[in-house]
């Protein structure tokens, strides 16, 4: 069988080096060209210097791009809608890694982005792209949309207390999610400069954080189509670390259920993650790594998820830990891709983390 030809749109960034970083280790894919216009000519390790000695590749205009099998679009948010249709002249598959086809609705992104959708009858065409609740739709699809990662921790966090019936849905969900400085991009800026943004725990958005919309919209696929949405009130604090982002959910359970034990929630995560190949409970009686921590996860595409109950409220605390350039971008991708292409689902994302780092 021919290996998939892949190219990258954009692949200077951080999203753009992880990328490259995992299709050129890929065992079943040929990594064609990478483009940046700021960077056209150079050598892709000019940029991402963990490359040195990896790939001989430059970066190539995006005018120079060729037709191929496989197109991964890391530009910015807003780009990718504005040249869909040319681009999907360039390729039979195609993975955004941006906002722009996300959602599914166009007045969301008047609501959560602030504009107008510029494309909006491609919408329908995307499917989500987060295996662990949209397989057979990203299975299937020729257009996959990337992820937020601060969205993707939180869903992993709370969805199968939805799937389960365990969550009281008209109370929702309540989340404070913490983010490391790479989700800012690779663009420095005020805020990311670094007096300014060492050591911080910052509240960066309080409330209307735009990955608000993803999870309200992944929710909605665990109800009826008559039930309203679930509330999603989530909070995002930067705080003193590269990669990485810890969501702490909270969700009430169902007035009903007043004898609900631990164990029914271990069985509402095990039948929910118990065959997923990159997301792993973490719920330990001992020992310092108790909890999902973000730290452990750097370079990995796993979903650390865990949990606990306060009995006497009903409250269920749902904690999710990602690497957001992997498991919230890059990784994720990759998954989605391999599952696109028919190949085996973890092609090229074995790496677990390092431990110390």
């Amino acid at each position: 069988m021919t290996r998939p030809r892949v190219s990258i749109l954009g692949g200077s960034g951080y999203a753009g080096g992880e990328l490259l970083r995992l299709l050129l280790d890929h065992p079943d894919v040929e990594l064609a060209q990478v483009t940046s216009e700021s960077n056209t000519g150079k050598f892709v390790h000019a940029v991402h210097p963990n490359l040195r000695k990896r790939t001989a590749l430059k970066f190539a205009s995006a005018a120079t791009l060729e037709p191929c099998d496989v197109l991964f679009l890391a530009l910015p948010h807003g780009e990718a809608m504005k040249r869909i249709e040319a681009l999907a002249a360039l390729a039979h598959r195609i993975i955004d890694l941006s906002a722009d086809f996300r959602l599914s609705r166009p007045h969301d992104y008047v609501e959560w982005y602030g504009h107008e959708h510029s494309a909006p009858d491609w919408l329908p065409r995307f499917a989500y792209g987060l295996p662990e609740i949209n397989r057979d739709a990203i299975r299937g699809a020729r257009y996959v949309s990337g992820v937020g990662c601060n969205a993707t921790a939180t869903n992993l966090a709370v969805w199968p207390l939805f799937r389960a019936g365990l969550a009281d849905r008209a109370r929702g969900v309540i989340v404070e999610v913490k983010a490391g400085s790479s989700e800012a991009g690779a663009q420095p800026g005020p805020s990311s400069h670094h007096p300014d943004r060492s050591h911080v725990v910052r509240s960066f958005s309080p409330t209307g954080h735009r990955h608000t919309a993803e999870v309200v919209q992944a929710l909605a696929d665990t109800s009826d189509a008559d039930q309203p949405p679930v509330p999603v009130h989530m909070s995002v604090t930067s705080v003193e670390l590269v990669r990485g982002v810890l969501a702490t959910a909270h969700v009430f359970a169902r007035p009903e259920l007043t004898n609900l034990a631990l164990k029914d929630i271990w069985r509402a995560y095990r039948e929910t993650y118990g065959q997923e190949p990159f997301v792993r409970l973490v719920r330990e009686q001992q020992g310092v790594y108790r909890y999902p921590e973000p730290k452990i996860l750097a370079g990995s595409n796993y979903a650390d998820v865990g949990f606990d109950l306060d009995a006497r409220t009903g409250r269920i605390v749902a904690i999710a830990a990602i690497d957001n350039l992997m498991k919230g971008a890059a990784g994720t991708a990759v998954q989605c891709m391999n599952l696109m292409c028919g190949l085996s689902e973890a092609a090229g994302l074995g790496f677990p983390g390092l431990h110390p780092v």
